[in-house]
């Protein structure tokens, strides 16, 4: 279930968006540090102030998180990488990265990036918590707790289990020796799974005795770190199948196109139902004239299609549903990915050339899978 993306702010051209499946574990640290780890830490302060220090607790890992995911983008952009943005979640955060690294001593450099900045975060905060005097006041009490979290957030990162940094790690040190990036890959990605696989099972004892929410969050991790891992090793392949492959390979010559005079219900029955697609372009006498989706047919009642025609509700063409021939394969698979759309009008100099969709793509990538092993 994919959910709705916030966008917070930039920091260097970088984007810095919010899923919203974050908010339900801010909430949940939240109320932990406030109900239970401060309150035993330092007893004896107001219900008030324990909730401060939880929500300013819980905003500082927020922000610990951004930074680690920085360090990496930073770091990926020195090497020629392109950085889509972060996106913090309910598992933590992660810099989209529009390219595999191009050498395995980059990819070390950027996976030893995130871990570096977590200690470096570390120290601060405990030298400030130290600088404090270790009183029982709320601000020591808060910059402690950032400095334990964010050693533990780089000690977890730190484990061998791709695509975590430490696996990371693993697979620039596998493909420094062996030169294939896609060998290494597929090692790294079992033995992140054997990880995945011994804390789902870790999850399932520390449920069994009686733990059931640290329980049921270490087998979500698990379950987690195992599905990050597949997706990870099926995203190397997919970037090998398409590198250096224009749309023009893939596009299909000639598409079926809607005439404008043509109505509504017309082309429900002879276009959507004939052909099953959503996206249509329009044209008239070969000139192009913009398009045409399922979605224009459900903002219209349905009483008005057998009279309303085609040529009222064409959308005009855009950036977001459009592709030129010599478009990288990549570039707009990923748009595809972005917008929802299963399928892009390939335009070239204003004239419709062919449409590129998503059953293409994956046709052409089952049989070099299959075939290129």
């Amino acid at each position: 279930m994919a959910f709705p993306r916030l966008r917070l702010f930039r920091v260097r051209g970088i984007p810095v968006r919010l899923d919203a499946s974050w908010f339900p574990i801010a909430l949940l640290i939240a109320w932990s540090l406030a109900v239970q780890l401060f309150p035993a830490w330092r007893p004896g302060l107001s219900p008030t102030t324990y909730w401060i220090m939880g929500v300013v607790g819980a905003v500082g890992l927020f922000a610990s998180i951004v930074v680690h995911e920085l360090a990496h983008a930073l770091v990926a952009r020195r090497h020629q990488i392109p950085i889509d943005g972060i996106t913090l979640f309910v598992f933590g955060g992660v810099a989209e990265m529009g390219a595999e690294p191009p050498s395995a001593k980059a990819e070390l450099r950027m996976a030893i990036a995130g871990p570096l900045t977590s200690i470096g975060i570390a120290g601060v905060a405990l030298a400030g918590s130290a600088l404090a005097g270790g009183s029982p006041g709320a601000p020591a009490s808060v910059l402690a707790y950032l400095g334990a979290v964010n050693l533990l957030l780089a000690a977890f990162n730190l484990l061998p289990a791709f695509p975590l940094d430490g696996g990371r790690v693993f697979r620039a040190l596998l493909w420094r020796r062996h030169g294939n990036l896609v060998r290494a890959t597929r090692t790294a990605t079992n033995v992140g799974r054997v990880f995945g696989a011994l804390l789902m099972a870790f999850g399932g004892v520390r449920f069994l005795l009686g733990d059931l929410l640290g329980g049921v969050w270490s087998f979500l991790i698990g379950l987690f770190l195992r599905q990050a891992a597949d997706a990870s090793y099926q995203q190397v392949l997919v970037r090998r199948a398409f590198a250096h492959e224009p749309v023009r390979r893939f596009m299909t010559v000639g598409p079926i196109s809607v005439r404008p005079d043509v109505t509504l219900a017309q082309f429900l029955d002879g276009y959507v139902y004939r052909y099953h697609h959503k996206l249509f372009p329009v044209q008239d006498n070969g000139r192009l004239l913009g398009m045409i989706s399922t979605r224009q047919l459900r903002d219209v009642p349905r009483a008005d299609w057998p009279f309303r025609k085609v040529g009222a509700v064409t959308v005009p063409l855009s950036d977001a549903a459009t592709v030129t021939p010599d478009t990288g394969a990549l570039q707009a698979l990923g748009r595809m990915r972005q917008t929802g759309r299963s399928r892009l009008l390939v335009v070239d100099h204003g004239r419709l050339a062919g449409v590129l969709s998503a059953r293409d793509l994956l046709d052409f990538l089952s049989l070099k899978l299959e075939l290129e092993p």
